[in-house]
């Protein structure tokens, strides 16, 4: 009856390891950043690890205010593609931990 005991306090400490090791590892990837850009770079968009965007760079020459619709195209595909790599990053980073674990 003990050696079950021990064998659960083991994996008990295992998964607190392990979650220690995920909550470091999201830090690190809240913290970094990514930049997507639309074509040619005229609009450049800036997230951090968690989202959040934190920069938003749009080239005069693509201001046009008679052609709004080409500049809201440009920004959501740079804010798209920042989101892509981020989202790209995280199953990267986080995926790992989710490998072998019953119902991941």
């Amino acid at each position: 009856m003990m050696r079950g005991m021990g064998n659960m306090q083991g994996m008990m400490k295992q998964v607190q390891k392990m979650q220690k090791d995920m909550e470091k590892a999201q830090a690190e990837l809240n913290l970094r950043e990514f930049v997507g850009s639309s074509s040619n770079d005229l609009v450049t968009a800036t997230f951090t690890g968690d989202r959040k965007m934190k920069d938003i760079s749009i080239k005069e020459d693509v201001v046009d205010p008679d052609d709004v619709e080409m500049l809201q195209d440009l920004v959501i595909m740079a804010v798209n593609d920042a989101l892509t790599k981020v989202e790209k990053e995280t199953e990267a980073t986080m995926g790992k931990y989710a490998k072998g674990m019953p119902g991941f």
